[in-house]
């Protein structure tokens, strides 16, 4: 019996100095490599893809597709997944994944973190890049989460990646007129000259655009441009969307329209697609949403 008992404590003996030099074997050749494995034998991160899905005025909702790969000689399972996204060395993004990952040795695995951005957080930074004349800046994701490795027992990796790309800026739409060329009781026409933004330096096209005006709190008009704009690059594109309005939606508007533009709220909201003519990934066939809000005495003519 005790002799069984010895070969067992042999045998575990041996199988655990074999996966010490079999640990240590693929750790020198990672830091013979070098880069991917940034000299270590640990898991490695890198960021596929960056989509935005949508923009609204409060909060810009993305994808991030990230690769884990796993270079250990044992599978592992991560839970509390927190990244942090900054971009010019200021955070603007911290959250936690909260579903597990598993990944078998010598395998990777691909994961969709989905994130939300405040607009204004996002806006601080672009305004001062831009009166500091900065044209690029650093993007980064910062990743933290334990790992419950067999033998290894439980260990916090983290890992930053970085990139230096060009200054990317969120479009801008700006309302310039709503135009009531007739004002009658049959018919009312209406149009809303609008701008568009684009500080970046490359064109892009947006498509099936929906917008609907209001006047005092009231819906007058809808409409939409189905056939895409170009909106140039580093310029401002000038649109002009026509609706004619029926007069059972205006025509009690008429007096305040006419005669108390200061105090008549208009509401005008757009909502399109944006198209990349290169495929760029972060802004290709990401929706835009924005409202615009002022009153009527702001397009008053002199």
């Amino acid at each position: 019996m005790k002799k069984g008992w010895l070969i067992a404590l042999g045998l575990l003996l041996l199988g655990c100095i074999g996966a010490y030099i079999w640990y240590n074997r693929l750790k020198n050749n990672a830091e013979a490599e070098g880069g991917a494995y940034d000299d270590t034998l640990k898991p490695r991160l890198e960021v596929s893809t960056l989509e935005i899905t949508n923009i609204d005025d409060d909060v810009i909702s993305m994808n991030v597709k990230m690769l884990i790969d796993n270079p250990l000689p044992v599978g592992f399972k991560a839970n509390n997944l927190k990244y942090t996204v900054y971009m010019a060395k200021t955070p603007i993004i911290e959250e936690t994944y909260g579903k597990p990952i598993e990944v078998e040795s010598g395998d990777s695995t691909l994961i969709t973190l989905p994130m939300k951005l405040l607009s204004k957080k996002l806006t601080t930074v672009l305004k001062t890049l831009e009166e500091k004349g900065i044209d690029s800046t650093t993007y980064g994701v910062r990743a933290a989460f334990d790992l419950d490795v067999p033998i290894l027992g439980e260990r916090t990796f983290t890992q930053t990646i970085e990139k230096r790309l060009p200054t990317y800026y969120i479009p801008e739409i700006k309302v310039e007129d709503i135009d009531f060329g007739k004002l009658g009781l049959k018919q009312t026409d209406v149009a809303a000259k609008v701008n568009v933004v684009n500080k970046n330096k490359f064109p892009y096209n947006i498509t099936d655009t929906h917008y609907t005006v209001s006047i005092d709190g009231k819906e007058i008009a809808e409409g939409s441009q189905p056939e895409p704009i170009l909106i140039k690059e580093q310029a401002t594109t000038p649109v002009v969307f026509p609706v004619t309005v029926k007069p059972g939606q205006s025509l009690s508007l008429l007096p305040k329209m006419l005669f108390d533009k200061k105090n008549t709220p208009f509401l005008v909201t757009f909502r399109c697609k944006i198209i990349d003519k290169d495929g760029n990934a972060a802004f290709d066939n990401s929706k835009l949403n924005t409202t615009i809000r002022g009153t009527l005495a702001d397009f008053k003519k002199d």
